[in-house]
């Protein structure tokens, strides 16, 4: 059997869609790393997906586009989006994808962040920082709330 080093366990956790920092910081600081070690391995680890995920995204749905199923869909979520949330609101595009980003609630995070991005036309550059500081943001309120817990959980025993 292979044997994972925790810091891998930690950052693959943060890398998956589903968990991202919210299951990544409990857990490394449940291997007993530091919180600011927590932190940095875990934001790392969440961020790596965001460059492969900006740039891909775009020509995947452009090769789905090919085919009427792809294109009806595309096509719709995209009128959709731009139609319910973008018209007159483009000014505010990055400190609500940012904040959108930094809540640590099911179904915000980085990946849904690089989906906004795409279906709101962000350029890279701008999504991806946008991004990374939500990620930043996220990683210092999940890390705050983990220690907090932890420590109030060891003061209750003593």
């Amino acid at each position: 059997m292979i044997d994972i080093p925790g810091w891998a366990m930690v950052m693959l956790l943060a890398m998956s869609p589903i968990s991202e920092l919210r299951g990544a910081i409990p857990l490394a600081i449940a291997y007993g790393y530091p919180p600011l070690e927590a932190y940095a391995i875990s934001v790392l680890g969440n961020l790596v997906p965001v460059v492969p995920l900006l740039l891909f995204l775009g020509p995947v749905s452009s090769f789905l586009m090919r085919y009427p199923p792809g294109y009806r869909f595309f096509t719709w979520l995209f009128s959709r989006t731009r139609r319910k949330y973008i018209d007159g609101r483009e000014g505010i595009g990055f400190v609500a994808l940012m904040l959108f980003v930094a809540i640590p609630l099911p179904m915000t995070g980085a990946w849904t962040g690089c989906v906004l991005a795409f279906l709101l036309g962000f350029r890279f550059l701008p999504a991806f920082l946008s991004i990374a500081l939500g990620v930043l943001i996220a990683g210092v309120v999940v890390t705050a709330a983990v220690s907090g817990a932890f420590a109030l959980g060891h003061t209750i025993l003593i």
